[in-house]
């Protein structure tokens, strides 16, 4: 039952994005760009950024377009759910799907499925271009490692994703949470530069974001082969931020859809 409510939510809104066939070829179109752009600019920069990458065995386009694949994922976890919310208030289903037996965390999940299956096709594009046509070496891969690392980082970024969501449904205004964190997340988290070039001080601000970790032990195990033992310190830390962050946002959630209930303001936006 849980597979087929999820695969009606997947059905529904690949149904809905398969309506914009032209929104699908753009989408394309911008990771080749900017695929290309990083390239052009790694040939630019690489001799100054390459004592900066001293620890991952490659050059700067592959250390970026890894830090844009996985930022795609943290993107999709923080605006994810809160766009899915934000579309059922609007268009009215928000309400008739709260109804229904299904659980608070089936919903959640089957809102931002589809934005997780785009987002897994685009990274893909990112890798294949960029292993076909450009300078990516992925020869030495950690691949289960890395799908590790990846499924921990979503559990992880989703959480904060679903904190955002419950934040409007709550005020019903435009979430607040999610562009502050995306800021700082790209200003801290080392998705375009190693997070080594950042002051003392930043630094330790950085550590206290799951994205950093994810990062980091990615390109470890994507560019460099790293083993398990080399990658246990950010799996681990990876792993504290799901066991605290998970459970403490569907709590949120829960709390703040039994508010808009008990208010009668769950339909409102």
């Amino acid at each position: 039952m849980t597979f087929l409510r999820l695969r009606a939510f997947l059905i529904r809104d690949f149904q809905n994005e398969a309506s914009y066939r032209f929104a699908f070829l753009t989408t394309i179109g911008g990771v080749i760009f900017r695929s290309l752009l990083f390239f052009f600019l790694s040939e630019f920069i690489g001799v100054i950024a390459d004592p900066f990458l001293g620890e991952y065995e490659g050059d700067y386009f592959s250390f970026v377009i890894i830090g844009i694949a996985l930022g795609g994922y943290f993107g999709v976890g923080l605006t994810g759910f809160s766009s899915a919310l934000r579309q059922a208030q609007v268009t009215g289903t928000l309400e008739a799907t709260m109804m229904t037996p299904t659980p608070v965390s089936l919903v959640i999940v089957g809102s931002a499925l589809w934005s997780y299956t785009y987002t897994t096709f685009r990274v893909f594009i990112y890798l294949l271009f960029g292993v076909l046509f450009l300078t990516l070496d992925l020869s030495q891969a950690n691949i289960p490692a890395a799908l590790v690392i990846l499924v921990l980082s979503i559990i992880a970024f989703a959480s904060m994703g679903i904190m955002a969501a419950s934040v409007i449904m709550v005020i019903k205004r435009g979430d607040p949470v999610s562009g502050v964190l995306s800021n700082t997340a790209n200003l801290l988290g080392g998705v375009f530069y190693p997070v080594a070039i950042l002051p003392a001080w930043l630094q330790l601000f950085s550590y206290l974001l799951p994205l950093t970790y994810a990062l980091h032990g990615l390109r470890l195990a994507m560019l460099n082969g790293a083993g398990w033992a080399e990658l246990a310190p950010d799996i681990l830390a990876l792993l504290a931020f799901c066991v605290v962050l998970a459970p403490l946002s569907l709590l949120l959630f829960r709390w703040a859809v039994e508010r808009a209930r008990a208010e009668g303001t769950l339909a409102h936006y």
